[in-house]
C-alpha cells in the first residue's frame, strides 16, 4: 500500500466507439472495452457533463443542478488508471487531494471529488462500509449539538432530520465502522457544490448527490474503506 498522501497523477482512460458511454460513467457497469483500453486524456464534452450533473428527481426528491463549469475539472467523476495499490472494490479516500477512488478490474478505478474535514475533525484507518442508506435521516452527534446547540431538535431522541435535499447526508449515506463500532464518520451527498475540493465539513466526507448515487450503485456490500491523510 501506498504511503498516505504519496498518489501518482492519475490519466484518464481512453475508450472509443461503443466504450464512450462508460467512459463519461453514467452506467456503474464497466465495459469489456475499458479493460482493454489504453492510459490517456479524455475529456468529458459539455453535453457529458450537462447530462451527468443535471437536475434530477431520486426518491420523490428533486436534486438541484451543479454548475459544473464553477467547480475545478479535476474534480469531476472520471474513470482513472488504478495507481492506489489496491485490488478491485476498495474504496480510497486520499485525503490530501480530495480524492475518493472505487479500484475496479482491470486496472482502473473510478475518481470523485470530495470535501472534507476542517482542521480537528479528520480521520484516517481502514474501516468497512458496514451500512448503506438511501435519502437518510441525519442524526448529529452529541459533541456536535454540545457546539451548535441549535441543532438538538434533530437529536435522536427528537426523530433526526427528514430526509430530503437540505439534509445534511443528502442523497445517500455510507456509513463507516472500524472493528465492529460505527466511526461516526460517512460517505455523503451534498448540493453545497462549493464545498467540493474543500476542507469544511465536521469530518465526513462529502460527494456531490449526483456522484454519491453513482457510487452508492457501485460499491460492493461491506466494501472495505481506506482513508489516507
Amino acid at each position: 500500500m501506498p504511503k498516505p498522501g504519496l498518489f501518482k497523477r492519475r490519466s484518464l482512460v481512453v475508450l472509443s466507439g461503443g466504450a464512450l458511454a462508460s467512459a463519461v460513467l453514467g452506467s456503474p457497469v464497466a465495459t469489456a472495452a475499458a479493460a482493454k483500453s489504453t492510459p490517456g486524456q479524455l475529456e468529458p464534452s459539455e453535453r457529458e457533463l450537462a447530462a451527468r450533473y443535471a437536475a434530477r428527481t431520486d426518491g420523490g426528491h428533486l436534486i438541484p443542478g451543479v454548475p459544473f463549469r464553477k467547480i475545478d475539472p479535476k474534480y469531476y467523476r472520471q474513470r482513472v488508471e488504478n495507481l492506489t495499490g489496491e485490488p478491485a472494490g476498495v474504496v480510497v479516500v486520499d485525503v490530501a487531494n480530495r480524492f475518493l477512488y472505487l479500484t475496479e478490474d482491470a486496472g482502473t478505478a473510478v475518481r470523485y471529488g470530495i470535501g472534507i474535514g476542517r482542521a480537528g475533525f479528520t480521520w484516517s484507518g481502514e474501516g468497512v462500509i458496514q451500512w448503506r442508506r438511501k435519502w437518510p435521516r441525519w442524526t448529529p452527534p452529541a459533541e456536535m449539538i454540545a457546539r451548535q446547540p441549535e441543532l438538538r431538535k434533530y437529536s435522536y431522541a427528537n426523530g433526526g432530520q427528514a430526509p430530503g435535499p437540505n439534509n445534511p447526508l443528502g442523497a445517500r449515506a455510507l456509513y463507516i465502522f472500524q472493528d465492529g463500532q460505527d466511526t461516526l464518520y460517512r460517505l455523503h451527498g451534498t448540493k453545497d457544490w462549493r464545498s467540493i475540493g474543500n476542507a469544511v465539513s465536521s469530518g465526513c466526507f462529502r460527494l456531490l448527490n449526483q456522484d454519491v448515487i453513482d457510487l452508492f450503485d457501485r460499491v460492493p456490500s461491506k466494501a472495505r474503506i481506506v482513508v489516507q491523510q
